[in-house]
């Protein structure tokens, strides 16, 4: 009951829990997702769209909390990073 009557607090400044490492990690890694988002959309085509649905669905591994999730994201930068790597010699 207390913290739903805090809701309206989530995001703002006052929002204790938003502070945290992981919470500015999460906030990064949406950052870091929307402007991958952007580079596939500007070099797009027919011939690369698989390769552009795989690095668009690396997110998706990213699981639990705390160390657990930290360890995931590392693994997803490490699969990303090799994904860019093809996408960067894949012609289009």
């Amino acid at each position: 009951p207390l913290l739903a009557k805090m809701k309206g607090l989530r995001g703002t400044s006052l929002d204790i829990f938003g502070a945290s490492e992981e919470r500015k990690m999460e906030r990064g890694l949406i950052t870091d997702y929307e402007a991958g988002l952007e580079r596939l959309l500007g070099g797009l085509t027919a011939e690369n769209l698989p390769l552009a649905v795989q690095i668009a669905s690396v997110p998706q591994g990213v699981r639990g909390f705390g160390q657990i999730k930290e360890a995931s994201v590392k693994v997803a930068k490490a699969d990303e990073a090799k994904l860019w790597g093809k996408w960067e010699k894949a012609p289009g």
